[in-house]
């Protein structure tokens, strides 16, 4: 089996969120796959099958330990591995990825940015919290929400996202896919965007990811809201670093899509014995 490795949402190698691709002609057992990503090591490994239409796909998501509903770096990996490796959709600018969280498309532009369109996640105020929530965390939040998979802790500023050093041993009793923390930019910075964000899973195997496509569909509908704009642009400030950009699109759809775009950079091309 062939089998590729990227970085996502970045411009340049050994940045962004590093993902492996396996294309499949069809599908290994559970129990397979799991172990390949187990020995992949890495945040996730995504295995794709091409199903009917020229344009048409399935694809699965695996930490080391689980499988996992969604993943925004892997799947813009995929997007990638489809449209410039495998070259399986050379006349198609956008293609489609059924999955456990529905229908996913992925477009390309000509500048070589990959967008992916993505269901919004509708947040709650979390009015209850485990305790380990914000203890885990050493800094008291201005606000908490839930949505469908994590939580989202809401800071003032970047330089306390920067700062936040958690007690990943204690978050992992959480009950969620992971914990997000976000706040706006620094206007002042030379890099400044709308908002930062970080993200932590000891949960799901691993105790920072790099940077988190799925977790925006969390973030974009906050800010849009919370900043009066529906396109947007986002940092997450982990150690590899990613940039992206954001679009809310609001067309009456319930619930609403979001467009998470970003780069992609090709670090590895293998074969599995």
């Amino acid at each position: 089996m062939r089998i590729y490795q990227l970085d996502a949402f970045t411009d340049k190698l050994f940045a962004g969120n590093p993902a492996a691709v396996v294309p499949l002609t069809e599908w290994l057992s559970d129990e397979r796959m799991q172990q390949i990503a187990a020995e992949n090591n890495l945040a996730e490994t995504a295995f794709y099958v091409k199903t009917e239409g020229e344009t048409n796909y399935h694809i699965r998501w695996f930490t080391p330990t689980v499988e996992v509903d969604l993943c925004g770096h892997a799947t813009l990996a995929t997007g990638y591995v489809v449209f410039f490796l495998e070259n399986s959709s050379p006349n198609n600018d956008q293609i489609y990825f059924n999955s456990r969280s529905g229908l996913l498309k992925v477009y390309r532009s000509e500048d070589g940015w990959l967008t992916l369109d993505f269901p919004a996640d509708v947040v709650q105020k979390a009015n209850v919290q485990p305790p380990a929530l914000i203890t885990s965390m050493g800094e008291k939040p201005l606000a908490v929400f839930k949505g469908k998979t994590d939580y989202m802790l809401v800071y003032e500023t970047q330089a306390q996202i920067e700062a936040l050093k958690p007690d990943f041993r204690e978050m992992s009793s959480v009950p969620a896919r992971g914990v997000i923390v976000t706040a706006p930019g620094n206007a002042d910075d030379d890099e400044a965007v709308d908002f930062v964000s970080r993200f932590f899973g000891p949960q799901s195997g691993i105790d920072e990811d790099p940077v988190t496509g799925s977790a925006h569909t969390t973030l974009i509908p906050y800010w849009a809201e919370k900043l009066g704009k529906t396109e947007l642009t986002a940092r997450q400030l982990s150690k590899r670093g990613g940039y992206l950009r954001c679009k809310l699109n609001d067309n009456g759809e319930t619930p609403a899509r979001v467009d998470i775009s970003g780069q992609v950079q090709l670090y590895l091309t293998g074969e599995i014995s």
